[in-house]
């Protein structure tokens, strides 16, 4: 049937050629005889919906590094087969979907799982619906006690270039009781720690000391500063909002340690944290973004049990019951810690930031933004930030102590870097590392036992809650991830990213096994950190991976 627009064309054009015949245009050109060519443009056929794009999956040796230690390798697939035994994970993340280290939406990036129930903790641990230490876009559970840089950026925090809060006044200020006044430094009062010292020039505070906010006035760190001698047990407190620096007009190592039976209470708020930080920074455009190694950290001392003893002392058990062992802390000299206190106290730190850190003493002796030895369960630590460390974010040397809230941004070397037989928890942790200039061999957990397989007690670690973005792009470290030397360990509701050229995972096992008198390297289930379970080596089990998200290789 000959549609109704057709129908018009051929009788206008009929109607045109009678109307010109009869006017006398005879000569008009006709089309002549047959059918007159007619063009239907058809409309262009809609794509038929796609969905979205499936990623080809990784491979094992993209989504897991092996390394070889000592004669032993776990495979790219048999760590990769680890991941799989467990529930929920998601191996093959891809897309845009963190906006740096908070989900785009709402939604958990992978189905959670019940961290009470997964890892037998319901005093410590909190049971969550999402993956990573934050639930969504608007989570404030990181905000206004944090600081900001290139590494990771929190709702309502500020710049941690920005100076700090310390307030003016300061010319008329007075120093409280038990410090020094050394002037003004911008316009701020100097109130610097005392100077009584040890027989090596150490300065020893050996009584109470206590450090309110006054407008106008910080706190100033020179040399190495401790609380306590080991024997006298002395309480520094710190008052919300105090700002604490180190003296930058000398060459003098600046730290803060506080020593086996004594006790820091430094106790901000969200919206007064305590900073600890380098006395650059208290001027305008005194930092920058990759400003680092300004000053030496906090260091935190405790009695609780350590699985590394110095020579001498030791060895430990199971129950880290031995009277004797004891060990050296790095950074400094002759400062041990150690002991048979599981639930000792080293004090309270929350709401607090420690910025610019990290100053190597020698190789492999390096100091960072906090450090603990042997400190125990009883020892307080939730919503801290370390900042820009020159070497790792945080380091737990033996203990027991839990962490909960704790962000790492901008270091040097690795987030969170435990060993020595630590046994504990974490929740709710961060570790962003700095854009440019990692170290080849930083990861965002690095999890160890000093190549001492089998010491005790073991280290042994329960992970809940955890963002772990790696972004360095230059000198790309093997993994996000790295556990070794016979730790026990257990990782639930995380997310993991790493750049383009940068596995997600890096399982360790360089363990011998003596038989007729001959050494060999540990083959299949001999392999220490992925044997199966041994109550006579205070050994669970391989390491176990429920709801993680990740995202590897830059996709």
């Amino acid at each position: 049937m000959v549609s109704f627009s057709r129908r018009s064309h051929i009788m206008l054009a009929s109607s045109a050629a009678l109307f010109l015949a009869s006017c006398g245009a005879d000569d008009v050109a006709s089309p002549g005889a047959g059918s007159i060519p007619i063009t239907i443009n058809q409309p262009t056929p809609t794509p038929t919906p796609t969905g979205t794009a499936t990623p080809t999956p990784l491979t094992a040796a993209q989504f897991a590094a092996p390394f070889t230690q000592s004669g032993v390798t776990i495979t790219s697939d048999e760590q990769l087969a680890l991941v799989n035994a467990g529930t929920n994970n998601n191996v093959n993340g891809f897309g845009t979907t963190l906006s740096g280290v908070y989900p785009v939406s709402g939604t958990s990036l992978a189905t959670a799982s019940n961290p009470q129930t997964v890892l037998g903790n319901t005093a410590f641990i909190q049971n969550t619906s999402f993956v990573g230490a934050l639930s969504g876009p608007n989570d404030n559970a990181f905000s206004g006690w944090t600081c900001n840089s290139s590494s990771a950026t929190f709702l309502n925090s500020t710049a941690c270039t920005a100076v700090p809060s310390i307030g003016s006044g300061g010319s008329t200020a007075a120093c409280p009781t038990g410090t020094i006044d050394d002037g003004l430094v911008q316009t701020f009062r100097a109130c610097r720690l005392p100077s009584g010292t040890d027989a090596n020039g150490q300065i020893q505070i050996l009584t109470d000391l206590t450090l309110p906010k006054i407008p106008g006035v910080f706190y100033r760190l020179r040399g190495q500063t401790e609380i306590g001698n080991g024997t006298t047990a002395v309480t520094l407190t710190i008052a919300p909002g105090v700002v604490i620096a180190a003296d930058s007009s000398e060459t003098s190592n600046d730290l803060l340690l506080v020593n086996r039976g004594s006790r820091i209470n430094a106790v901000g708020t969200a919206d007064a944290p305590i900073i600890f930080t380098a006395q650059q920074n208290l001027a305008s455009n005194g930092v920058s973004d990759s400003s680092q190694g300004l000053w030496g950290g906090v260091i935190l001392l405790g009695r609780a049990p350590t699985a590394v003893c110095a020579a001498g002392t030791g060895p430990n058990d199971a129950n880290g019951s031995s009277t004797s062992c004891q060990q050296a802390i790095e950074g400094v000299t002759g400062r041990f810690y150690g002991g048979t206190n599981q639930a000792d106290s080293s004090g309270t730190m929350q709401y607090v930031q420690i910025r610019y850190t990290g100053i190597a003493i020698s190789e492999g002796n390096e100091l960072q933004g906090l450090t603990l030895g042997g400190t125990g369960s009883g020892t307080t630590i939730d919503h801290v930030q370390s900042h820009n460390s020159a070497d790792d974010g945080i380091e737990i040397f033996g203990g027991t102590t839990n962490l909960k809230y704790f962000v790492v941004t901008g270091a040097d070397d690795d987030g969170f870097d435990v060993d020595n037989g630590w046994r504990g928890f974490m929740q709710f942790i961060i570790a962003a590392q700095k854009a440019n200039g990692a170290t080849n061999d930083s990861f965002a957990t690095e999890i160890d036992s000093n190549g001492a397989e089998d010491l005790l007690p073991r280290t042994y670690g329960r992970y809940a809650n955890f963002t772990f973005i790696q972004t360095a792009s230059t000198q790309n470290p093997l993994a996000g991830i790295r556990l070794r030397g016979g730790a026990d360990f257990a990782f639930v509701n995380g997310v993991v990213k790493t750049p383009s050229g940068e596995a997600c995972l890096n399982i360790i096992a360089g363990n011998q096994v003596t038989e007729s008198n001959t050494t060999r390297a540990a083959t299949g289930d001999e392999r220490s950190t992925i044997r199966p379970a041994n109550s006579a080596l205070q050994d669970v089990g391989p390491p176990t991976f429920n709801s993680v998200y990740f995202q590897c290789q830059g996709r």
